[in-house]
């Protein structure tokens, strides 16, 4: 059995997904080996097929950990009390600023999805499918009580703001103007000025 974490107590999936990520974000993930994934997280190949089975898997969590911390936002902000228009607001500039966060996992995803097996990416399509009907379940709540307006459909306004969140990665850079949070209201105004009746 491998050792579940090292001398500092970083649990050996968390180094290995660390390391997949930034090799992925520099070579690409058709150009990073799995033996230079295991070097740089200092594993055997034993340890990295024990908790991911294949390179594959590691590029699915790259993903699916980000999605997964933004589906728990997401259900977060449609569960609370507060007014449609602030829980859609919160949930659209959280999203943008979960994005920028984790930056190099979404960039490597959008660019790599294709190498992903058949199951796989039916698993990661659905995920973000449940996301996403979430997200316009928001937006369509807002239409039935007249906060928005039913002119556009709701699926166009998500995906309309949904297609900004993806394109994030090839524009946004930390040394630049403007912080995640910046980007976040200015994009999530831009949204509500759209449904605003």
């Amino acid at each position: 059995m491998p050792r579940t974490t090292d001398g500092d107590g970083t649990p050996v999936p968390q180094r290995l997904l660390a390391a997949a990520t930034r090799l992925f974000a520099e070579q690409g993930y058709d150009r990073t080996s799995v033996q230079e994934i295991v070097e740089a997280a200092g594993v055997t190949k034993g340890a990295l097929y024990h908790y991911f089975g294949s390179k594959d898997d590691l590029l699915h969590e790259v993903y699916a950990r980000v999605l997964r911390i933004q589906q728990e936002r997401l259900d977060a902000f449609a569960d609370s009390g507060a007014p449609v228009e602030e829980r859609v607001r919160g949930a659209a500039a959280d999203v943008v600023v979960t994005t920028i966060d984790n930056l190099d996992d979404a960039s490597i995803f959008f660019r790599s999805m294709h190498h992903l097996g058949p199951e796989k990416l039916k698993q990661v399509r659905s995920e973000r499918r449940r996301y996403h009907e979430r997200f316009r379940a928001l937006i369509e709540e807002g239409q039935k009580k007249g906060v928005f307006s039913t002119a556009t459909p709701a699926d166009l306004v998500v995906d309309y703001h949904f297609g900004s969140v993806h394109h994030l990665s090839t524009w946004y850079s930390p040394d630049g103007p403007l912080t995640p949070q910046e980007v976040a209201d200015h994009l999530a105004d831009l949204l509500l000025r759209a449904l605003r009746p």
